[in-house]
């Protein structure tokens, strides 16, 4: 029995020490590319190029008031609600132009 709680100490022990190693050996992430995709539309306004380039396409949509409520979505997520306003033409565009700003 003494053995069995000597090993099952050890067993719940041994993860939580080789969690840090683990961690130390994990690669640093890759810089992030914006896109219409996967970056929120308030990470692409926040970010002054980014937000130039929404500017220069989307200029009405943007500068709505209510924008603030999409914060937290992409604008490919948005063409769900707002399509005539964000076709894929535009969006490629965008996505175009996002590609030249250095990552981050």
């Amino acid at each position: 029995m003494k053995k069995f709680v000597l090993a099952a100490a050890a067993a719940v022990l041994v993860p939580a020490f080789a969690v840090p190693a683990l961690a130390a050996d994990a690669p640093a992430a890759a810089p992030t590319v914006l896109s219409t995709a996967d970056t929120k539309l308030g990470d692409l306004l926040d970010n002054p190029a980014a937000k130039a380039i929404l500017t220069k396409y989307i200029s009405e949509m943007i500068s709505n008031p209510q924008i603030d409520q999409a914060r937290g979505m992409t604008l490919k997520q948005l063409q769900g609600y707002a399509a005539d306003a964000l076709p894929d033409l535009t969006l490629a565009k965008i996505d175009a132009e996002l590609a030249k700003l250095p990552a981050k």
